[in-house]
C-alpha cells in the first residue's frame, strides 16, 4: 500500500537568501502539481541590546528591518502573482525556527519548504541551523533545498516559473 499525499498548502521559509528563492522555486513548481496554495514567511529576530538591568530592543532599528522585509515580500508576491499558484506572504517577528513552524500550524500546511546554506563547523555552531531546527520540529512534512553549487549566484530567481 503506497501513502496517499494531499498537498494543499505549503509554507516557504524565506530569508531573502539564494538558498530561500531556490525553495521557493521548487514549492512552486510543487504547488502546480498539486494545486496548492503558497504562503511565503519570513521571519526577523531583533536582537536586545544589553544593559546591566535589562535588556532593551532598538525599536527604531525594528521598524527598518520590519519596512524593508515587508518590501522584499512584496516584490516576491509581485513577480509570483501572474502564475498559476496562489502565493500570499507573511511577516512575523520572533525565533525564526519557532515562528516558522506556528505558521504551518496556524495555516494547516501539509509541508514546509526551506533552503539551507549547508554550512558546517564552527560557522554553523555560531550561527545555529534554522532548518535543523524546523526539521526536528515542524507540525507537518519538511523539504530541504539545498543550492547545487553550479547554480549558486546564477540567478536562482529567473529559475521561478514565469506566467503563462
Amino acid at each position: 500500500m503506497s501513502p496517499a499525499f494531499n498537498i494543499r498548502h505549503i509554507v516557504v521559509a524565506h530569508d531573502f537568501s539564494e538558498a530561500a528563492e531556490h525553495a521557493l522555486a521548487y514549492a512552486i513548481v510543487l504547488a502546480e502539481k498539486f494545486d496548492a496554495e503558497v504562503t511565503v514567511v519570513n521571519v526577523y529576530e531583533i536582537p536586545p541590546y544589553g544593559h546591566p538591568e535589562a535588556f532593551v530592543a532598538n525599536f527604531d532599528c525594528t521598524l527598518e528591518v520590519e519596512c524593508v522585509a515587508a518590501s522584499l515580500l512584496a516584490e516576491i508576491e509581485a513577480r509570483t502573482i501572474q502564475g498559476k499558484v496562489r502565493v500570499d506572504t507573511s511577516l512575523r517577528r520572533g525565533i525564526p525556527w519557532a515562528e516558522i513552524n506556528a505558521a504551518a500550524t496556524e495555516s494547516k500546511a501539509d509541508l514546509i519548504v526551506i533552503g539551507t546554506n549547508g554550512r558546517r563547523g564552527v560557522a554553523r555552531a555560531l550561527l545555529g541551523s534554522v532548518a535543523e531546527k524546523v526539521v526536528r520540529t515542524a507540525p507537518c512534512p519538511v523539504l530541504t533545498v539545498h543550492v547545487p553549487e553550479a547554480q549558486r549566484t546564477a540567478g536562482v530567481a529567473a529559475q521561478l516559473p514565469s506566467a503563462p
